[in-house]
């Protein structure tokens, strides 16, 4: 016999436990902070990647969250991207930032460096994309994907630890989970397009649906296939990718600790105004 699991938290924190601002930790950041609470939030949408691990950094209360779990048990096309979102509004996050591994497209874009994006390309299929599949209808605007006070304090978290960080980039998202063909990869640097990825599609789109400020902070993890068009290049690989995320994950977690002791709580930007004054209550909208 097996003891019952216990009771879930319950999703609503007091007050001064509330976290208006989170992190979405990509592939090679599991924990944040220390000294948390980890809340277990049931969403409309199912549980999300993991529990939210809720901690402070200096007088600010931060949200953590892993895209893809506590042990990396859960593919690109398999997050739970809309319980992830959900989960991280239910314990009061306005302001998110996601750091992901990605590819570079570019030969200026080095292995290790940052790229703050400020456009996606989606290549991704079939995945749930949406809060709003039921009865009512809201467009909302994306053409600025990212909120431009969270990249703003990332760039400028950059510049102060002299941490090599790019003002803007375009992220083209695909399917995944695996590698780009060097064809695919060609295609993408000759669109102009700068790093790939697999994840910030619909993480990012879902976050806009739900008035949340989102920024993605791109980790350049490999030359992607076909970057310099050299087939004696070597390919990337799983392993590469997770040995270049070990060994950057402290200069991620420095940016973020700067970037998120820097940005305002209250966000002047426009991000919330794109929901059109609708608030997803529940599936269906």
């Amino acid at each position: 016999m097996t003891a019952a699991p216990p009771d879930p938290a319950p999703t609503r924190l007091p007050t001064d436990r509330r976290a208006p601002l989170a992190v979405i930790g990509g592939s090679g950041i599991y924990r944040f902070l220390d000294d948390v609470t980890d809340v277990v939030i049931d969403t409309p949408w199912g549980p999300p990647s993991a529990p939210v691990s809720i901690g402070q950094l200096g007088d600010r209360t931060v949200a953590f969250l892993p895209r893809h779990g506590t042990g990396h048990h859960l593919a690109p096309h398999r997050v739970p991207y809309r319980a992830n979102l959900w989960a991280l509004r239910e314990v009061g996050a306005r302001r998110v930032y996601a750091p992901c591994a990605s590819g570079s497209l570019q030969p200026h874009l080095a292995p290790g460096e940052f790229v703050v994006c400020d456009q996606l390309v989606d290549r991704t299929s079939g995945r749930a994309d949406t809060y709003f599949d039921g009865d009512i209808v809201n467009h909302v605007s994306f053409a600025e994907p990212y909120c431009p006070e969270l990249r703003q304090a990332v760039v400028e978290a950059g510049a102060e630890a002299e941490t090599r960080v790019h003002d803007g980039g375009t992220v083209v998202v695909i399917q995944g989970p695996r590698f780009s063909t060097r064809a695919e990869s060609q295609w993408f640097r000759g669109n102009g397009w700068d790093v790939v990825n697999m994840t910030q599609y619909p993480e990012a789109l879902l976050a806009r649906e739900l008035g949340l400020c989102y920024a993605g902070i791109a980790l350049i993890t490999d030359w992607d296939a076909g970057v310099e068009g050299d087939p004696s290049l070597p390919t990337v690989t799983q392993t590469d990718v997770f040995a270049v995320m070990e060994a950057n994950a402290h200069h991620v977690r420095n940016l973020l600790f700067a970037a998120l002791d820097r940005v305002g709580l209250e966000p002047g930007c426009g991000c919330a105004a794109a929901t059109n004054g609708v608030v997803v209550t529940a599936p269906g909208g």
